[in-house]
């Protein structure tokens, strides 16, 4: 079971992370190739699917030079802020502070931008950076994912297939529906997300500072209990207060 926690975590974690960013990336280049053509709109996906792959070349070896417990205890503060930053607009979202994402939206105002460029003799070209920045962007924070949750215990080969299993489940969904994928819960997989990277960050921070948890490796599942326990009662707590003060 001990063996089994760390694998199946870390493959859950990189899926729902990578799925939520594959599904915003896939908007814009399906924008991309609707409004305009298919081929600006694969030709600037498969370029920054390029860069990517040469980045995770070329930064992913340097990683075994890095000593574990200095690896463990960066990788596990740069999970904190990042699953934190999730988490904290998972809840801002989840109480109305600021709007929903909603990829319908996303894809109409992509379109609009497309459509009022379509008179510019550089029209394909900006189509096609549109779809490279889209997947660079989005890609970059999937490669981030990988390499965290799954770098700091060896495991990065299976954040890599969850990673992977998101971005064909995406694209076979994308290719079936050709739409936008609006009915995908894409807040509350990035409030679980946040919840999973931000505990990922709390076990292995303690690891780097030489911390021996109990349980060891099940210690990922209490600790991913408490924050998400903390963050609904966050959640209680403010609406309570918000219906307080509106009752005022």
């Amino acid at each position: 079971m001990n063996s089994l926690t760390p694998i199946l975590s870390t493959v859950t974690a990189s899926f729902l992370g990578s799925f939520v960013e594959v599904v915003e990336a896939f908007t814009i280049v399906l924008a991309v190739g609707v409004t305009r053509s298919w081929r600006p709109a694969l030709t600037g996906a498969v370029l920054a699917l390029a860069v990517l792959a040469a980045l995770v070349l070329i930064f992913g070896p340097l990683l075994a030079l890095i000593p574990i417990e200095i690896l463990q205890f960066v990788v596990g503060v740069l999970l904190i802020l990042f699953g934190m930053r999730w988490l904290r607009k998972a809840i801002l979202r989840s109480l109305g502070v600021i709007a929903l994402h909603d990829e319908e939206t996303a894809f109409s105002k992509e379109t609009a931008a497309l459509r009022a460029q379509s008179t510019d003799r550089r029209a394909d070209y900006l189509a096609g950076l549109a779809a490279f920045k889209a997947v660079l962007l989005e890609g970059v924070e999937v490669v981030f994912i990988v390499i965290a949750v799954g770098g700091a215990h060896g495991l990065t080969l299976y954040a890599g297939l969850g990673a992977l299993a998101a971005f064909v489940l995406v694209m076979l969904i994308g290719l079936l529906v050709h739409r936008p994928l609006a009915t995908v819960p894409e807040n509350t997989l990035k409030f679980v997300v946040g919840l999973m990277l931000s505990s990922f960050g709390i076990f292995w921070t303690g690891e780097g500072i030489g911390a021996h948890w109990p349980g060891e490796d099940l210690a990922l599942i209490a600790i991913f209990a408490i924050v998400s326990l903390t963050s609904y009662a966050i959640i209680r707590s403010m609406r309570g207060c918000s219906t307080a003060k509106a009752a005022q």
